[in-house]
This record gives C-alpha cells, structure tokens and sequence, in this order.
C-alpha cells in the first residue's frame, strides 16, 4: 500500500515539473513543498543522498524562483544553451563527484546502493542549476536522471515515485522539444514581447 506521504509529495513534485516544462514560475514555490516532504521520505527508506538533494532542492528552488521573477536587466530571463567548453568539464567534474560522494556513502552509511543515489544526487544538481538559468541542456539531464532514478526507487519499494520518474522522463523529452520551440521564435522575433515565460 503506498503511504499518504509518498502521494502527497508526487501530486505536488509532478505539478511542480510540469509547470517547470511549461516554464511557469510557479513551479518553484509548489516544488519547495514537495521537497520538504521527499525528505522525510527518503530518510525513511535510508536513501541519504536523496534527502541531501531534496535540501538542495530546497534552497536552488527559493534562489530560481527570485531570479526567475528578477528576469535579466528587467527583462524575462531567457531560454539560452549551454556552450559545449562548459560541459566538457561539468559532465567530467560530475562523474567524479559520484565516485567520490558514492565511496563515502558507502564507507560511512548504511545508504542503499550508495553510488546510484550519488549519480542522482550530482546530475540532479546540475540539471538545477541549468533550469535555475533557463538553460535547454537541463532537460537532457533530467532525462539522465530519471533514467537511473526509476529503477532504484522501485527497489526500494517506492513504486508509485518509481512510475511517476518514468513519466517525468517522458516529461522531460517533452520540455526539451518545447523550450528548443520557445528559444526559435524568440531569435526570430527579438524586438516582440517576450514568450519565454508564463507567469500566469
């Protein structure tokens, strides 16, 4: 049976992602909620770095939601992308973040499978902080991470978190497509009012 815990927390973090596909602001202040109560699942279940991630959640999602209502110099923070000199060393830099935070986990907790939590831990972070700067990469992250979350949070017993990754990866090769669109037509129109945010 899936505890009331696990359902509140996947109705309000499935709001919170797909509000973030559609680039809507809100995603941020109903995203702080769902963390909250994702932490104290996964402490129940002994999944460590996750509920390191879900305190980083918390924090990154209060951060977004100010620069994203800040905009750039007044104006809506545009969809950009990632040049590749950036990620031939955050893609690096994060592989070794999991060995390292994957070994200590494993040489001073008792944490389930230690460096798959740390893969999710670490790339969800830096998928963070790339949606924090309305970057497009982000959703190729979050499709990484989705991918190996699903399998572990079903091992775990957490199946209804499990199918909900799933969806949300299928939600994130969505947003990918659909911030690519956004980010066309404002280079096409740049003196027009801006499309890439929905506030409403």
């Amino acid at each position: 049976m899936t505890a009331p815990l696990e359902i509140a927390a996947n109705v309000l973090m499935t709001a919170s992602i797909i509000l973030a596909g559609r680039n809507n602001i809100h995603s941020w202040w109903i995203g702080i909620v769902g963390c909250v109560l994702f932490a104290v699942l996964f402490f129940q279940v002994n999944l460590y770095a996750d509920v390191m991630l879900q305190l980083f959640f918390i924090v990154t999602c209060v951060i977004g939601w100010l620069q994203w209502r800040r905009g750039a110099g007044g104006k809506p923070l545009p969809i950009t992308r990632t040049g590749w000199r950036s990620l031939a060393w955050v893609v690096p830099a994060g592989i070794a973040s999991v060995v390292i935070y994957g070994m200590l986990l494993h040489r001073f907790t008792n944490a389930y499978a230690p460096f798959i939590d740390s893969a999710v831990l670490v790339f969800s972070i830096i998928a963070q902080f790339l949606l924090m700067s309305r970057r497009i990469e982000t959703w190729v992250f979050w499709l990484l991470v989705n991918t190996v979350a699903v399998p572990l949070y079903y091992s775990r017993g957490l199946h209804l978190t499990a199918v909900l990754y799933a969806a949300y990866w299928v939600n994130a090769l969505i947003s990918w497509y659909w911030w690519g669109v956004q980010a066309r037509r404002a280079a096409l129109a740049p003196a027009a009012p801006s499309t890439a945010i929905a506030d409403a």
